[in-house]
Formats: structure tokens, C-alpha cells, sequence
């Protein structure tokens, strides 16, 4: 048999490098890219790069030199343009993605999962956001982190084995915490303090806003307006996150967050203190702007849920209610952008009287 090394007319190959990325001409001679410049022939898809074979590639010995050496004995012309993968597996064209071996990116908010570690983070006076509790679990360090989590106002939520699964692969004996990134301020020494320092009280009141994004950038538009403080309700609100960090630009470390359980309390609380409670619904008679309201003195704004805005017994606690005007055919805003309009008119206020 004819050795195929000893054609006259088969170029002889150099030697491949072990590692690195190369690029090769038609005449196996490296290149750089930049060196590289297709000719173009008769057709304009000549200088397409051929696709790769499959694994089971061609038993025929001359055409698979002729995928080496860039021609083909078909007399089918094929792009000089390759590329030869490293050792590190890096592959080309329609083959598997490079990193889909990559870990997850970590959490970003911290997470405790034990019985004991989560007592003994309440015992601390650790600010946690919310806490998972296996479902139908009855024992002493069960109920008394259930006890202590509702007297700190911490949502304790009563779930199935395979949501704590989910969370984390740890032996979590039951339970899972998550860690607040920010410290909660107790509202009466926010109002309190206010007073002292001789400023106008600023507040403003979230009814169930759920979504954290929707949450931060209120919380970014409240700080740039002057509002002094945010008030939250312990169930039902919206878990302050790294998502929710990043989308308030950094003003949940500025602006101080109150967490209250009873929100009907809390605006009790405040009209007896001399704040007014203006909330902003679509059901108000008068819109924003156009009414005549101070918003000049103690003032709180009171926004709803995205979903079905404020709860009635709430709203009907509110000493002034305004909506936003509008005029086009969907008559329905996001409630940060509402809530940035009547932000807006208090600051408008405020800063035309010198307050």
C-alpha cells in the first residue's frame, strides 16, 4: 500500500503547538488574525469558515487530509480561516457554552438555617427579615422563636420541607433566616426626635408593596425629595435584598426604615403626634395639584399595593386622599411613579416656603 506521507503532491504539515489558541492559512502556516485576509472567489460564501465534522467524521483518508490542508479533493474550496482549541477545552462555533459548569452566584442577603442559630440571633437583637419554620414542628425552640420573632415584628412563615430544601442544602433542622442588610428604626423615636431638632416631619407609609424593585426605587426617589423615613408593615411587604439595595442606589443606607406590625396603629400614632395622613388612591374626588392642600406642615403620604392599592380600613383612616391626574386610556400608573408625583407636589411645597 502507498504511504501517504510520500505523495509528491501533499504539503508537509509543521509541527502543531501543544497549547494556545492558533490560527492556520491554507498552507498550514500560522497566522495572527490581523495577517488573515480571505480571498474571495466566484461566490460570496467562499470565505465562510467550513462547519465542524461530527464525531463520526469520514472514513475517507484524502478528504480528511483535504480538511487539513484547506482544499478538499471534491474540488471544493474551503476558508484557510480555523481555529484550533487550547487544552483548557475552549470550543468554537455552535458547540456546548463555555461556563455551563459555572456555580451560581452567591446570595445576596445573608442566611441562617438551624434552630439554635436562629435563637440565638434573636436573643442578639439581629435584624432579620423573615423567618421559615418547618410546618407541623412542635417543640420548645420552636415556639420560642416563633414567640420572640412576632414581639421583634420578624414574618414567620410556616412552610413545607421542600421550600426549606430549596433555600439551602445544609442540614437546616426546620428553620431558615434571612438576615436583614439594613437596621430598623423604631418609628415613635424618628417622630419624636423630628420634634426635638425643630424639622417638619416627612413620612412616608407603604401598604403591601411587594416588589422589591418597585420598593427601591421608591426608596431612591423618597431620599432625593427629603422624605425622613419609610414605614413598612411587618407582613406583607416587600424583603429588603441586595435587589432592592441596588435598586434604591444606596438610600436604604441613608434612609431609615420602620418596620411597624400594626399599621392602623401607626397612623394613629402619627395624627395624634400632629402628622397628616394624605394617601393617594384613584378613588379620591380631588387630584393633586389642582386641590388645595399645605403640604407645608407634618405630613405622611400613604401608597397601596400594585396589586389592589390601599386597604379600604386604612384608606379610611387617611385624613386627606388625592389622586394623580390623568388623561390617557390606560388610567394606571406604577405605583413608585405615583409615588414620585406626590413626593414631588410635598417637596414642591416645602421648597417654595422656605421649609
Amino acid at each position: 500500500m502507498e504511504n501517504p506521507t510520500d505523495r509528491p503532491d501533499r504539503p508537509e504539515r509543521p509541527a502543531r503547538p501543544v497549547a494556545g489558541r492558533r490560527f492556520y492559512d491554507g498552507d498550514n502556516r500560522p497566522v495572527t488574525p490581523k495577517q488573515f485576509r480571505p480571498e474571495r472567489s466566484g461566490s460570496e460564501f467562499d470565505d465562510r469558515p467550513a462547519r465542524p465534522k461530527g464525531r463520526g467524521g469520514s472514513d475517507n483518508r484524502d478528504e480528511a487530509a483535504g480538511d487539513r490542508t484547506g482544499r478538499s479533493d471534491r474540488g471544493e474550496s474551503r476558508s484557510p480561516y480555523r481555529e484550533r482549541s487550547n487544552e483548557g477545552g475552549e470550543r468554537g462555533g455552535n458547540d456546548r457554552p463555555r461556563y455551563e459548569n459555572r456555580p451560581a452566584q452567591a446570595a445576596s442577603i445573608d442566611m441562617l438555617f438551624g434552630l439554635r442559630p436562629i435563637q440565638e440571633a434573636l436573643n442578639a437583637g439581629r435584624t432579620l427579615e423573615k423567618i421559615f419554620l418547618l410546618r407541623g414542628t412542635k417543640n420548645s425552640l420552636v415556639t420560642d422563636i416563633s414567640a420572640a420573632a412576632r414581639a421583634a415584628g420578624i414574618q414567620v412563615q410556616l412552610v413545607p420541607v421542600e421550600k426549606l430544601d430549596n433555600l439551602t442544602r445544609k442540614n437546616h433542622q426546620g428553620a431558615v433566616a434571612f438576615v436583614s442588610p439594613i437596621d430598623y428604626a423604631p418609628l415613635d423615636s424618628i417622630v419624636s426626635g423630628l420634634f426635638e431638632e425643630g424639622k417638619v416631619p416627612f413620612l412616608l407609609l407603604l401598604d403591601r408593596i411587594t416588589d422589591v424593585r418597585n420598593f427601591g426605587a421608591i426608596a431612591r426617589t423618597a431620599e432625593c425629595l427629603g422624605v425622613q423615613a419609610i414605614v413598612v408593615p411587618g407582613r406583607g411587604a416587600a424583603q429588603i435584598n441586595g435587589d432592592a439595595l441596588k435598586t434604591s442606589a444606596g438610600a436604604l443606607n441613608i434612609l431609615p426604615v420602620c418596620r411597624e406590625n400594626n399599621l392602623h396603629e401607626t397612623i394613629r400614632f402619627l395624627q395624634q403626634s400632629g402628622v397628616t395622613v394624605v394617601a393617594c388612591t384613584e378613588k379620591a374626588d380631588e387630584a393633586v395639584g389642582a386641590a388645595e392642600v399645605d403640604f407645608t406642615g407634618p405630613v405622611a403620604v400613604l401608597m397601596g399595593s400594585e396589586e389592589d392599592g390601599i386597604s379600604p380600613d386604612l384608606l379610611n383612616l387617611a385624613d386627606v386622599k388625592l389622586k394623580v391626574p390623568m388623561s390617557g386610556q390606560i388610567q394606571s400608573l406604577n405605583v413608585s411613579v405615583a409615588a414620585g408625583i406626590m413626593l414631588f407636589e410635598v417637596a414642591r411645597q416645602r421648597v417654595s416656603s422656605g421649609k
